[in-house]
């Protein structure tokens, strides 16, 4: 905290006693526990790891193994184990047997040994004696010989016997281990249970359930910002707090700082742990994460969006579409400024790769200018530059491969291009912008549905008052804006300041222009004013 490495912490206290360790750590108004928490896991000793190589001799040769392999060959280890000491212990029993056995023999004729052992010249002719005399082994033999006198009492005799008696059940019981599976598992369990009868303890770490590990989006605060692009293709990250609200008719102030012949040409709304589709005029489509773009304040420049997605010469900025997930009931419907449009399943989209994918077929001389996420069920808004539009079901549009082309969606007067294309959700009113800094609302209602592929109806008067119209949007009295002019000036304003009237008309100031500036791009926030 003292370093700064994680910031948003105001205070930690020792609070450990003779109970536990407790360590309390005050946050920030405002701060995430999950974030900072996470921070603590990445950059402190609360949570480690280490990596294990799990490497064994397996058929006499080195080999990395799977944990349930791991366990498959202790298991085939230890049944190997016990056989072969079982077989030791059968060859050790088999040969006491047989010694007993010839004890057993030498008791039962105990008269006819002693009287062969007496009437031998040595050793060796005493022992050739009784293995031919009562059919015994050398082993046998040998055995007779060195038995001790006192052996001979009856309580020693009897103890032979016991003694072999004991020997068969025991060989009896090694034959049977050897012969079954079952008898072998139990007892490699049976030792298991021993060490850990003998050796185990109270387990000191707590185990908790598996939370599953963090990603990179966990260490990061999730929080609205300003996606902006400029002409030349420089995009930047701006938290949207940073941007006080303002009244309508202001000046508004500077988002983003520009070269002379650069100006800014998007403006984007997204959260930090969204992902941004980027959409090329020519139909291509990239895939950046929001906590990528560098984050820079109003006034800074940003990055070259060449820097981080590979797109291909000559390409420019056409959409930028905020991604939460790539679902399969969603798609993406986009729109060119020819008019032709086209929707296709937003999971086609899932894996883009590093040089981008084909997001639509684009003719020559036609460009991408808008991309939205639908249902698929809603209807479609299609708005041009010189003040046309048409609103007809997205159903007319069927969904078609990711390197299809489009279908008509409006017919274009000589001159003519479209500027805009929204998804339609139920209720708001159709904000349009001119160039000049005028706009208005107009109720949704007065835009009757059409087929697709008509020429539309005249939604605001283009004069040489207004200009040429630069943006529209579906908005709702709830809604705040930003409106973004050539020359990098952002004036932020709540939707409810714009008055709502018909749809031929002129509409009313939104921003001053000065000079040669004029706007160029009107976006919707997806916060609401703090004050509010």
């Amino acid at each position: 905290m003292r370093e700064k490495t994680i910031e948003g912490i105001s205070d930690i206290r020792d609070e450990s006693d003779r109970d536990g360790m407790r360590i309390v750590i005050d946050l920030k108004r405002g701060e995430v526990g999950d974030v900072i928490l996470n921070n603590l896991y990445k950059h402190t000793a609360l949570q480690s790891s280490f990596g294990i190589i799990m490497l064994a001799i397996i058929g006499g040769r080195p080999k990395v193994l799977s944990l349930v392999e791991l366990i498959d060959n202790f298991v085939e280890f230890r049944r190997e184990v016990v056989r072969r000491r079982t077989e030791f212990e059968l060859r050790k029993a088999e040969a006491r047997r047989h010694i007993l056995e010839g004890l057993k023999i030498a008791l039962d004729h105990i008269d006819a040994v002693i009287a062969l052992i007496r009437a031998a010249k040595n050793p060796g002719e005493a022992r050739e004696g009784l293995m031919t005399q009562f059919s015994l082994s050398q082993i046998q033999a040998q055995a007779i010989l060195d038995l001790q006198l006192q052996r001979l009492t009856g309580l020693e005799r009897q103890k032979i016997l016991d003694e072999l008696a004991e020997l068969l059940k025991l060989i009896e019981r090694l034959l049977a281990i050897l012969s079954s599976d079952k008898l072998v598992m139990q007892i490699i369990v049976g030792e298991l249970r021993r060490v850990q009868d003998k050796y185990g303890d109270a387990r000191r770490t707590e185990i908790l359930a598996e939370e599953g590990e963090f990603r990179i989006e966990d260490l990061i605060a999730e929080e609205d910002m300003a996606i902006t692009v400029s002409n030349t293709g420089y995009i930047k990250r701006t938290a949207i707090t940073n941007y006080r609200n303002q009244h309508r008719g202001g000046k508004g102030r500077i988002g983003m700082r520009t070269r002379e012949e650069d100006f800014v040409s998007h403006l984007f709304v997204a959260s930090t742990h969204a992902y941004i589709m980027i959409f090329s005029d020519r139909g291509r489509a990239y895939w950046l994460k929001v906590h990528e773009i560098p984050d820079v304040g109003p006034d800074g420049r940003g990055k070259a969006i060449a820097n981080l997605v590979s797109m291909e010469e000559g390409e420019r900025i056409a959409a930028l579409l905020a991604v939460k997930e790539f679902e399969d009931d969603k798609f993406i419907v986009m729109g060119t400024r020819n008019g032709v449009i086209k929707k296709t399943e937003l999971s086609a989209f899932s894996n883009p790769r590093a040089g981008g994918i084909i997001a639509m077929g684009v003719e020559e001389g036609d460009a991408v200018i808008a991309a939205n996420v639908s249902d698929g069920k809603g209807e479609i808004f299609i708005g041009t530059r010189d003040g046309m539009a048409i609103r007809f079901p997205e159903a007319d549009v069927r969904s078609m491969g990711r390197a299809a082309y489009g279908v008509r969606g409006i017919s274009l007067r000589e001159g003519d291009a479209v500027v805009a294309m929204e998804v339609l959700v139920p209720g708001g009113t159709i904000l349009s912008v001119t160039e000049q800094g005028y706009g208005k609302r107009t109720e949704l209602d007065e835009y009757r549905v059409q087929s697709r592929g008509g020429s539309g109806i005249i939604n605001i008067q283009t004069s040489d008052r207004n200009g040429k119209v630069i943006g529209i949007a579906q908005v709702s009295d709830d809604d705040e804006l930003m409106l973004i002019t050539q020359q990098g000036k952002i004036l932020r304003m709540a939707s409810k300041g714009i008055r709502t009237i018909g749809r031929a008309t002129q509409g009313v100031r939104l921003i001053d222009i000065e000079g040669d500036d004029r706007a160029v791009s009107i976006a919707r926030l997806a916060e609401k004013d703090e004050e509010e």
